[in-house]
């Protein structure tokens, strides 16, 4: 089984890289001149995409070929009372750019909207938020050229007291979403409330492919072992929202997150690296259901954190570990 790693949005390497640079709306709503203030919040987004170009050279020249784009390339681009401000056409070429370089590349990439994207909400404003939102994401996706195997990665929501009323309110406004914000959705277990099997649940009820999150599982879960879970979730990567625009001859592969908890007495926290321990006893567990998987590391040190992991895993080569580059091993099954 191929294993790919890939972080998330920044580098601790490349200096002055960030791709999240923003204005606030106070500081926005002080500028007399409108027009001067949007043409502001564009000369930020295009440095944001200038710095994701770089970000993803720089993946290039280590193997990264599994990326997470920040979701704030566009500093205030879904605020409600700039609606009427299309930052596309001025930042078309940009997009296009980045676009191009992922192609060219063969690379993964995808967005994680925010925790206040929320399906399962009762409150009407919120779930237009949460559309407004998505179909913000969906926008940045072709606008950049990419086709939907690349997504927008996101969590069920709040439970609000009852969590089956909840997840039916998930499916509810999930089947009211236009084909193409669907076709781009992955669904990933989170921390706190919904679990790896009511995520899956889910997620078997939409079409929606899951995403496993191996640390949330271990701090919020059922009774099960994550690999007992894995023919089910693996099942839902082979559906058609899983695959849109896939090459029938490459599939799209599952993907999985991983990270370590800070410490005993804050296990839902993100340590700075990985532990390798836990992550290999679950690839060497499923290493014979998927020819390839790739792992997105949520570790706060980002792409630091992927290196270390893969000098760790250069420990185990001579336990069924090979290392193919900078950013990917092979796990005999």
């Amino acid at each position: 089984m191929i294993v790919r790693f890939g972080y998330v949005a920044m580098s601790v390497f490349i200096k002055d890289s960030s791709p999240s640079k923003t204005m606030t709306m106070a500081t926005f709503s002080k500028l007399s001149d409108r027009e001067a203030a949007i043409r502001k919040l564009e000369r930020i987004g295009e440095e944001n995409l200038h710095n994701t170009l770089r970000l993803l050279k720089h993946n290039n020249g280590h193997d990264i070929r599994v990326y997470r784009f920040s979701s704030k390339l566009i500093p205030l681009a879904t605020h409600e009372d700039l609606q009427d401000w299309d930052p596309f056409a001025a930042l078309k070429d940009a997009f296009a750019e980045v676009g191009a370089y992922v192609r060219d590349h063969e690379m993964r990439v995808s967005f994680h909207p925010d925790h206040f994207t929320v399906l399962s909400t009762p409150r009407q404003e919120v779930l237009q938020s949460s559309i407004r939102v998505l179909r913000h994401h969906v926008k940045m996706l072709k606008a950049m050229g990419l086709d939907a195997t690349a997504k927008n990665n996101i969590h069920i929501g709040g439970a609000y007291k009852d969590k089956p009323s909840a997840a039916a309110r998930f499916k509810e406004h999930f089947a009211g979403l236009d084909r193409d914000i669907q076709e781009r959705l992955t669904l990933e277990n989170d921390d706190k409330t919904f679990t790896a099997v009511e995520t899956l649940q889910v997620c078997k009820a939409t079409g929606l492919p899951m995403v496993l999150d191996l640390h949330h599982q271990w701090v919020n879960n059922d009774g099960e072992k994550p690999w007992e879970l894995w023919p089910d979730i693996l099942q839902t990567w082979n559906g058609a929202l899983a695959q849109a625009d896939a090459n029938p001859n490459k599939p799209l592969p599952p993907k999985i997150h991983i990270s370590s908890p800070k410490s005993e007495s804050d296990p839902r926290s993100h340590a700075d690296l990985v532990d390798p321990g836990p992550l290999l006893a679950f690839l060497r567990e499923i290493a014979g259901s998927t020819p390839a998987i790739d792992v997105m590391i949520e570790a706060k040190s980002k792409d630091d954190a992927l290196f270390h992991l893969m000098k760790d895993l250069a420990s185990y080569i001579a336990d069924g570990i090979k290392i193919l580059n900078g950013a990917s091993i092979e796990i005999s099954s």
